[in-house]
């Protein structure tokens, strides 16, 4: 590994307090820019066939604009539940519990002031960056005092390895991720329709018009969630298909196919141009993937480029969308004395012409 930068680079400040990015490098040209603030991946420079490096995840240049634009979650942590929560509300051990409301009529990442908001702190390593976060009881109205620990780790083989860690004092719900946007060509470099993805998933959760699951976990055969097999994300994503019509594109939680908990390749992405490769590994159940359907082409992204619908996609690792108010999907409850833990790794590296 290349030594570490000894300072982080001070990088603005918001009411909370001063923000910080942190640099992780090693010796295969890898580099990636973390963020005190929501725990932001800012940038992750990796080469392509030819060995030119370049910035493939979305995000902007300076603070303020993350701060301006918090929708999209770029690179943002996000808690302390990803994804959707039906009304904002559910119920657990008898008590119901009322979430913020910032996503149609549901609760969407931990609501409107979610951990993406946050200033963490952080402790630098040779090759790693500790993240820690304190969630008061109540916050969002979720339950319980929640500890958070993330930590990013670059490895010397191109791979980006993240570790969560939660405790809590009362029971509570605990669903995190990390909403990183991927292109492989190059933020800013056009659409990702020519990407080719890979999902281990033979079943996906289906939703209403709301984004909600409907409880089902139906399978992707003959239908255009079947990724069991490469495919270009533009080859089936204009059909008349219910559930893409639901969502304008993909956004859609996948049923990982799994037997156990432990870390296990869930997807892979591909770039025919530029040779860069993708391969994303969770201990997760489920994976999220989005196709940038709401980029909308106000956004001015870190190469100084708009960002417009389909510039970049998400596959964030998790458990199901709803899983609070869905008895039949994996548990996301979180009791005093347990620890919960996830990782997520995303290895890199490039195919021949």
């Amino acid at each position: 590994m290349s030594a570490p930068q000894d300072r982080p680079e001070r990088w603005g400040a918001t009411s909370d307090g001063p923000v910080d990015r942190y640099v992780l490098a090693n010796g295969e040209g890898m580099r990636v820019g973390i963020l005190t603030y929501g725990g932001i991946v800012q940038s992750v420079e990796v080469p392509d066939r030819a060995g030119a490096t370049a910035n493939v995840v979305l995000g902007f240049d300076r603070l303020q604009r993350y701060v301006d634009n918090p929708g999209p979650y770029f690179g943002a942590l996000v808690g302390r539940y990803g994804n959707r929560i039906a009304r904002g509300r559910f119920t657990l051990d008898g008590t119901t519990y009322e979430l913020p409301i910032n996503n149609g009529p549901n609760s969407l990442h931990g609501g409107a002031t979610g951990f993406d908001k946050r200033i963490w702190s952080a402790t630098r390593t040779e090759d790693a960056v500790e993240l820690r976060l304190i969630s008061p009881d109540g916050d969002q109205g979720y339950p319980g005092a929640l500890t958070v620990t993330v930590r990013y780790t670059l490895t010397a083989g191109n791979a980006l390895r993240i570790d969560y860690e939660a405790t809590t004092d009362a029971p509570t719900v605990v669903n995190l991720t990390n909403h990183s946007y991927f292109n492989l060509g190059g933020e800013g470099s056009g659409d990702i329709y020519g990407h080719r993805v890979r999902l281990h998933a033979g079943h996906f959760t289906p939703v209403d018009a709301d984004l909600i699951p409907t409880g089902e976990l139906r399978p992707v055969a003959g239908t255009p969630m079947d990724f069991r097999e490469p495919v270009a994300v533009g080859e089936r994503i204009r059909t008349g298909d219910e559930q893409l019509s639901h969502a304008g594109g993909y956004d859609h939680n996948w049923v990982l196919d799994r037997s156990d908990s432990a870390l296990t390749a869930a997807a892979e992405v591909s770039d025919p141009v530029s040779g860069r490769t993708l391969t994303v590994s969770t201990t997760e159940p489920g994976l999220q993937f989005y196709s940038g359907n709401f980029l909308d082409g106000t956004m001015i992204g870190t190469s100084g480029r708009l960002y417009r619908q389909g510039d970049g996609l998400a596959l964030e690792t998790q458990h199901f969308p709803d899983s609070p108010n869905q008895p039949a999907f994996p548990s996301t409850v979180l009791r005093p004395g347990g620890t919960y833990r996830s990782t997520t790794v995303w290895q890199f590296g490039v195919s021949g012409g």
